[in-house]
């Protein structure tokens, strides 16, 4: 039988964006989907990939080569605003649930079936892939391995975020402000203990609780809290965070790069530093300032429509977006051409090249593989869900 309109994807996606409620917060769907896409462009096209002698695939990022190249990632490293956006809508999921009469086990099995079976999905396809490749004797993993699985240590850590909900949405709501403080003290302390006294093990623990401090921010935003002060006050808590990222990558010797790259000695991003959570702050307050615009920008039914769309997929998009990048370049070399190894004028002139043909790819991988996120949604799925955000009925429902 032939489906009808109203059933076709299309349809779905026109239908969720018409019912989404007049208060929803639009920015919300719009900042998650944008997090994404901009790392996925980021792989993509500012990424200067290409094979080592020993024929490993690597993408060193060219910022040391581009004057001022730093200055962008203050901006373009949007890991953070997952984050931010990510505490916003397990806030928001925590309250339905608890509101709804249910508990921590009912809120951690819908947001772990929902972070997870998308990646489950692809660490099976990739792991009979291997096998195959190993069965017929070709070289797989220790090829492409590093750069295929490489951006998924953000969900591991995205993962400890979600399951500490409980805790720290309690925290939040008996005292916010202290909870903050403490975890900021933490972060830090443990930076000190790193750099200063030289416990090296400590970088792993504060990259852990720096996206924990981030994700707390979020929360800030749910409860209305940041969107009820006035711009004068958000202008200063920019220009504070500005203000500290300046003093920490300055004088303070932190890269001022906020991606890793090539000759670098130590990395902002992983292990992760106390810059990190200093960028979210800055990050937050620019997004708060800019979140009237945004707002209006998204009454547009086309754009509004769009960011429901990508919200549907969106981690479908991040966890194949390598895979759609590796069947490109092997594309790239089946057809002759030799990768570029410097961020040289021909290498800029191809930057078109590397955000149409991975896409190709990457649109046929989500046809195929879309239903290990979207068939995991029942009718009403709860829009609180950081991967859910544009499938309920509203912000809080």
């Amino acid at each position: 039988m032939k489906r009808s309109a109203a059933g076709s994807p299309l349809g779905r996606i026109g239908r969720l964006a018409a019912q989404a409620d007049g208060d929803r917060d639009r920015v919300v769907d719009l900042l998650r989907a944008a997090s994404i896409v901009v790392v996925i462009l980021w792989h993509w096209t500012l990424s200067v990939t290409q094979q080592r002698a020993d024929g490993v695939l690597v993408m060193p990022n060219p910022i040391p080569q581009i004057p001022f190249g730093w200055a962008a990632t203050w901006l373009l490293q949007v890991m953070p605003v997952f984050f931010l956006v990510g505490g916003y809508a397990n806030l928001a999921g925590w309250r339905s649930v608890r509101r709804a009469g249910g508990g921590t086990g009912l809120f951690l099995s819908r947001r772990v079936r929902r972070l997870l079976i998308p990646v489950v999905v692809f660490l099976i396809v990739w792991a009979v892939v291997e096998t195959v490749l190993w069965a017929v004797g070709l070289t797989g993993v220790a090829v492409y391995g590093p750069v295929l699985v490489s951006p998924l240590w953000f969900i591991a850590v995205y993962l400890v975020a979600v399951l500490l909900v409980p805790l720290t949405a309690r925290l939040h709501e008996r005292c916010p402000l202290p909870t903050l403080a403490a975890l900021g003290i933490a972060v830090a302390l443990f930076d000190f203990g790193r750099f200063a006294l030289g416990i090296s093990a400590l970088a792993w623990v504060n990259t852990v609780l720096i996206w924990i401090f981030v994700h707390q921010l979020g929360y800030f935003h749910r409860d209305g809290t940041l969107p009820g002060l006035a711009r004068s006050r958000l202008l200063l808590l920019t220009v504070g965070a500005l203000a500290g990222l300046v003093l920490l990558t300055g004088p303070l010797g932190y890269p001022r790069s906020m991606v890793a790259h090539e000759g670098a000695e130590l990395s902002n991003m992983y292990p992760t530093t106390a810059v990190i959570a200093v960028l979210g702050v800055f990050q937050l307050g620019v997004l708060m300032l800019a979140g009237p615009f945004l707002a209006r920008w998204l009454q547009r039914r086309r754009v509004w429509t769009a960011v429901v769309a990508a919200n549907m997929v969106i981690m479908t998009m991040f966890v194949w977006h390598m895979t759609a990048l590796l069947l490109a370049l092997g594309t790239y070399h089946a057809l002759g051409f030799e990768l570029l190894r410097e961020p040289t004028a021909e290498w800029w002139a191809q930057r078109p090249v590397w955000l149409l043909l991975p896409a190709v790819f990457l649109a046929l991988l989500v046809v195929v593989f879309h239903r290990a996120e979207t068939g995991s949604r029942r009718p009403r799925a709860d829009p609180g869900t950081a991967l859910g955000t544009a499938a309920g009925r509203g912000p809080d429902a």
